[in-house]
């Protein structure tokens, strides 16, 4: 039995990553990203210490299923009040390392699900 990774054309998805820095469709990007299967955005300027509720927001606006945010190169604890308010959206949603966060991103977009990664990469 052969088996193929089926990459869906009209998605985002992540095609490599390393040490602050992230390929999204072969683009390299290098400052904090926003990702859902339809777009690439930029986030908030800072590292995971500079996470806060209003770049959680921004998360929000796609109204998506599930929230992916990674934490940099080691799983990072998030501040209770971030934690409160991601309860409060009822939002399933992760806190990972970055290639973590890739690879869980990925295989859900490729799924069709609704997707938002926070990809901290500074």
């Amino acid at each position: 039995m052969e088996l193929r990774l089926e990459h869906p054309q009209d998605i985002r998805l992540v095609t490599a990553h390393g040490p602050g820095w992230v390929e999204i469709d072969r683009e390299r990007h290098e400052t904090n990203l926003i990702l859902t299967p339809e777009t690439v955005a930029p986030w908030f300027a800072g590292g995971f210490d500079a996470l806060d509720e209003t770049a959680l927001d921004a998360l929000f606006s796609s109204r998506p299923e599930l929230v992916l945010i990674s934490t940099g190169a080691t799983l990072r604890r998030p501040p209770v009040a971030l934690l409160r308010r991601l309860a409060a959206a009822g939002i399933g949603f992760e806190f990972m390392t970055l290639s973590a966060t890739c690879r869980t991103y990925n295989v859900t977009a490729s799924e069709g699900r609704r997707v938002v990664a926070g990809l901290i990469l500074t």
